[in-house]
């Protein structure tokens, strides 16, 4: 998993416009692998701990673990759960953990909005042994990224991010059917159950939050300078204001491999 996309200022960026996740997707990733206060949970490539947050109320351990320091950084200041510990490492890192915990003493493994980063088809199979039975791996994904939304916003904002970068923008991050197929195709191959559920909201979005979006998404060596990045808000504020109301509707895909 690299690293170099999320250091700098692209992690302050992350804190503040990435998503969190509504109540419910804790609540069916509790449910699903019918998690208590004696378990322990691990969020693989947690970043600045979106999902790492809403787990910490319904298990008696989560390890937000993550190669980038700065997203740590990030995730230690915005977190106040006493049961949340942060870890420098990479999916690569996960056998490294059996030692540490012992086997069969996770309960879950999630991966939110990361796997695309990951070898996935290496990472189910690491991760089983530290399982407990019923326990699994969630791959987590929050909506599709803003500039790849079946809206006329979005398509006016894929449009300024591609002049920008000098490219078209169509990285799915692993939100695609193709790719949730391949990694349910993954799981069951490593031996797991293989389930899915979704998780739908409607919510606002302000200019702010749509380039703040953006800039999350960019290494720090794409970021506009300083002083450039006020007039790159005006050009995406000029192309999707007219295309009003700002609303995303995002769908939560949880796709499960239970042990």
């Amino acid at each position: 998993m690299t690293t170099s996309a999320f250091g700098g200022e692209v992690s302050e960026y992350y804190q503040r416009f990435r998503r969190g996740y509504p109540p419910e997707v804790a609540d069916a990733l509790a449910a699903k692998f019918e998690l208590t206060p004696d378990d322990v949970v691990l969020d693989l490539g947690c970043g600045t701990g979106q999902l790492t947050r809403v787990l910490a109320p319904r298990a008696g351990a989560v390890l937000g673990m993550d190669p980038e320091p700065a997203m740590l950084a990030q995730a230690r200041q915005a977190t106040a759960a006493p049961n949340v510990t942060w870890l420098l490492g990479a999916d690569s890192d996960v056998t490294a953990l059996t030692p540490l915990l012992g086997a069969g003493r996770l309960a879950a493994v999630t991966v939110a909005q990361a796997l695309h980063w990951m070898d996935h088809e290496r990472l189910f199979a690491a991760a089983r042994p530290l399982l407990r039975p019923g326990g699994g791996i969630a791959v987590v994904t929050n909506g599709e990224p803003l500039w790849l939304q079946d809206t006329a916003w979005s398509a006016a904002l894929r449009e300024v991010v591609s002049a920008y970068l000098g490219t078209p923008v169509h990285r799915t991050c692993g939100t695609d059917d193709a790719s949730q197929e391949r990694y349910a195709a993954a799981l069951a191959a490593a031996g797991y159950a293989v389930g899915s559920a979704v998780v739908e909201y409607s919510a606002p979005l302000s200019v702010e939050e749509i380039t703040g979006g953006v800039f999350s998404a960019m290494s720090p060596e794409q970021l506009p300078a300083p002083d450039a990045r006020a007039a790159f808000t005006e050009r995406v504020r000029a192309a999707v204001v007219p295309h009003g109301p700002l609303r995303e509707r995002v769908r939560v895909r949880l796709l499960t491999g239970t042990r």
